[in-house]
């Protein structure tokens, strides 16, 4: 009987010192938090950027070249029909350019690839589409036959044009914003490499 009540006395002591091992383990099955997990399903829209003035303007162009799009579309003859096409090229690639930049913006994307130079990639959008949507507006004011879908999609061609010209002039303000920035980072993290290798001789002497 002895022998059985130290038997039964070893394991209850054996569990309670399984449980307490097993509760101060650092080996603990853990998850990973749904907040810190990377991929779409943390992303945020930014309202911040909506709301400034460089979103109101993308969410402008978007809306104005889409429904110039429309309008030109709408056309069902034309002769000739090159000054149309263009038109149609044009604002095409101007809404899907900009809205995919506009998504990227506004959900902070183009934070995750660092790598590009998201200040210079609007610059050249902007000023692109500028460029283009001023000379399709012309052309297709030029070779119109005056009929209402063609003169509402000049109006819109040539709102549109406005519209990113001002963007082209707040993304160049912003790009040389950025370089100085750059320019002045690069600047110190130079000056203090150099006051590094200025207080460490042995540096020096191992360069001679």
């Amino acid at each position: 009987m002895r022998s059985g009540e130290e038997l039964d006395g070893f394991e209850g002591e054996a569990s309670s010192t399984s449980m307490i091992s097993g509760a101060s383990s650092p080996y603990q099955p853990t998850t990973e938090p749904v907040s810190q997990r990377r991929g779409l399903a943390g992303l945020r829209c930014d309202p911040d950027y909506l709301r400034g003035a460089l979103g109101c303007f993308k969410v402008a162009q978007v809306i104005l070249a889409l429904i110039a799009f429309i309008c030109i579309e709408t056309i069902m003859e034309c002769s000739p029909c090159e000054g149309l096409y263009f038109f149609e090229f044009v604002s095409c690639s101007a809404f899907v350019v900009t809205g995919v930049l506009l998504i990227l913006f506004s959900l902070n994307l183009h934070m995750r690839i660092p790598q590009i130079n998201w200040n210079l990639t609007d610059l050249v959008n902007t000023g692109l589409s500028t460029f283009f949507f001023f000379i399709a507006s012309i052309v297709l004011a030029a070779l119109n036959h005056k009929t209402g879908a063609e003169i509402a999609a000049v109006i819109f061609g040539f709102l549109a044009t406005a519209v990113y010209a001002v963007n082209t002039f707040l993304a160049v303000q912003k790009w040389r914003v950025s370089v100085r920035q750059q320019s002045a980072s690069d600047y110190i993290r130079a000056r203090t490499e150099s006051r590094d290798v200025d207080g460490r001789p042995e540096i020096q002497r191992l360069d001679t």
